[in-house]
């Protein structure tokens, strides 16, 4: 069934989830469900692209997963080396605008460099925006964006009495785009793990027990049809609601 334009998101944000224990349960090394997971990645674009969503945000390397076992962070850094290497052409060529968010600080200077050259080169492109949180924690980004207002009221460019939610808003890193309409999470676990907590303070959140390589078209249909079922008020209440709130 076709969802209407209007109860379509324009913004899904993605934790993918699950990859780990795909490969644990074929007895396979956790770095080869990362691999597996790349071929999700591009099954949620297509969808994406083909369903006009503007914009599309994948929790690829959180801020605490620089904890995980050493072996696990140097294969991931590797395979990120890779993707950019061998998936930024074809993104550009869809016309999509790649954006990275997070703390690039921890990551080598190989994978800094590409980050940067991959936004630039996609820069002009705006058939959809794909961010890449990497090296990224919601309350980091509350936090970052709290120091920058900081700096302009010591700077005297700010009065301090003028910061409201938009201010703070204007300093998070997904600033410019709009909040995400819908979360998704993969793997059966039914917490936002520190993602974007302040831009999914009204997102529609949708857990799945598919683990992340095994998501498809239909999973992912299944998510924007119970999208559209739902009603979105924003605090208000259902007899207030003359249209779909966007």
């Amino acid at each position: 069934m076709a969802v209407p334009p209007a109860r379509k998101p324009r913004h899904l944000a993605v934790i993918m989830d699950g990859n780990g224990r795909w490969a644990e349960r074929r007895h396979r090394p956790r770095v080869i469900g990362h691999r597996a997971g790349v071929r999700a990645v591009q099954a949620c674009l297509e969808f994406c692209l083909a369903e006009g969503i503007r914009s599309l945000t994948l929790f690829a390397f959180s801020s605490e997963n620089w904890n995980r076992p050493a072996d696990e962070v140097g294969a991931l850094m590797k395979l990120f080396l890779r993707m950019l290497d061998s998936e930024v052409g074809e993104l550009h060529r869809r016309g999509a605008r790649i954006g990275f968010i997070g703390d690039r600080a921890g990551f080598p200077e190989a994978i800094r460099l590409r980050m940067n050259a991959a936004e630039q080169l996609t820069a002009g492109n705006d058939a959809i925006c794909v961010n890449i949180a990497a090296g990224y924690g919601g309350r980091w980004d509350i936090a970052q964006a709290a120091r920058a207002l900081a700096v302009d009221v010591a700077a005297g460019r700010l009065d301090p009495a003028a910061i409201d939610e938009a201010a703070v808003a204007s300093r998070l890193s997904l600033s410019g785009q709009a909040e995400p309409d819908l979360f998704i999470r993969t793997g059966g676990d039914l917490r936002i793990s520190n993602f974007l907590l302040w831009q999914l303070a009204y997102t529609e959140l949708w857990f799945t027990e598919t683990l992340w390589p095994d998501l498809d078209q239909a999973t992912l249909r299944q998510a924007l049809d119970d999208f559209a079922s739902r009603e979105r008020r924003f605090g208000l209440v259902s007899s207030q609601l003359t249209e779909v709130p966007r």
